[in-house]
């Protein structure tokens, strides 16, 4: 089995310097606690909810192997505040897969939205991403992950490399579980460069300028039997969450 490539992490407080300069950082876990002004452990109560994630019924290829839940906050200063139950809805322009209609998910549990240390890391990539795009709220989407292996392959992108048609995107690994793949790859949106690296450490975590740069996650397969991954997505937006267009 080929060793998986060591992720760029960058520098301790270097995340809004990387952003700046490359589109993209990868945070190792302690600097996404340090960003959340969280101490080690206080993300371990949220762990279980990736146990309790329901199927995706709306995957076009055909296929049961992603398990979700998805719900939005508005964040503003200090504070991240969950908004009424809303659809997820893409573009084409984003999502030729998947976009174009109105996915509706079983929201985040209520113990895991409103607990102190998500909101914390809400607010705190907030503030990274509000040093490069000043603003007064950030519409959020969170998305809870499970891509499972049982039937043999599983696919985190299925939709390939892509934009979410926000401004910032934060991928966060919760935990890799008997597979191999998965190879996080991260392109200039307009040009030629590229960087390709495995995310293996729970609580590390993929921030990117949506404006600069696409990004993929390559198939995974099970070690044995069966395994899985799971994340949590951040999309982050200051002109309001995505809709579809008056009339449709």
């Amino acid at each position: 089995m080929t060793a998986p490539i060591a992720p760029p992490f960058c520098p301790p407080a270097g995340a809004l310097r990387a952003l700046a300069e490359a589109g993209y950082a990868v945070l190792a876990p302690q600097e996404l606690l340090r960003v959340a002004g969280c101490a080690a452990g206080d993300f371990d109560g949220l762990i279980p909810a990736w146990d309790r994630l329901e199927l995706d019924h709306h995957l076009r290829d055909g296929g049961h192997y992603r398990q979700r839940r998805h719900s939005c906050f508005r964040v503003k200063g200090d504070r991240a505040e969950p908004v009424p139950h809303r659809a997820h809805w893409q573009s084409e322009d984003y999502n030729a897969l998947h976009g174009g209609i109105e996915r509706w998910f079983e929201p985040l549990e209520d113990d895991f939205s409103r607990s102190g240390a998500f909101e914390r890391l809400l607010v705190g990539l907030g503030s990274v991403f509000g040093a490069l795009l000043p603003g007064d709220i950030w519409h959020v989407e969170a998305h809870a992950f499970r891509i499972d292996t049982t039937g043999g392959i599983g696919r985190p992108t299925p939709e390939g490399a892509h934009r979410d048609g926000v401004d910032f995107v934060a991928v966060v690994l919760i935990a890799r579980v008997d597979i191999k793949g998965g190879e996080t790859r991260v392109f200039e949106a307009h040009g030629p460069a590229g960087q390709r690296f495995t995310l293996t450490e729970p609580w590390s975590a993929l921030v990117l300028d949506d404006s600069r740069v696409v990004h993929e996650t390559t198939p995974i397969q099970p070690i044995d039997d069966a395994g899985h991954r799971d994340t949590l997505v951040l999309t982050y937006r200051r002109d309001g969450f995505q809709e579809p267009p008056a009339g449709i």
